[in-house]
């Protein structure tokens, strides 16, 4: 389903490309707007679709759909990019258990100034 949906999304990718090449551009419509007596409308009148429009619209339609579609079919997939960390295998070590609180150190004796060695 997803290989058919890709190959009809590239056909109309190339599709697309092709038809848009083939219409007439609109720059002499835009020229007479600024100045041409013959225009109707700011950027000229729209006209009569042609058979080139329509079949860009049909295929616009097309390259749309093939285009949710296939988004819709990719992003349903569970997997991830992101690896996960490997599971431990060796539990960890026991939790320490607390200790008795501390007796507060009796005061001791300061210690004796140093003598100076004798001199010989």
């Amino acid at each position: 389903m997803v290989i058919a949906l890709t190959v009809m999304h590239v056909v109309a990718c190339f599709a697309i490309i092709g038809i848009v090449l083939l219409q007439a551009g609109k720059g002499a419509d835009i020229g007479s707007a600024f100045g041409g007596a013959g225009s109707q409308a700011v950027f000229g009148s729209m006209g009569t679709p042609t058979v080139l429009g329509k079949i860009t619209t049909a295929i616009a339609i097309v390259f749309t759909l093939t285009s949710f579609s296939l988004a819709i079919l990719g992003g349903s997939r569970g997997s991830s990019v992101v690896r996960e960390p490997a599971p431990a295998t060796q539990p960890g070590p026991p939790p320490a258990t607390p200790a008795a609180p501390a007796q507060p150190a009796a005061p001791s004796a300061p210690a004796a100034p140093a003598q100076p060695a004798p001199a010989k």
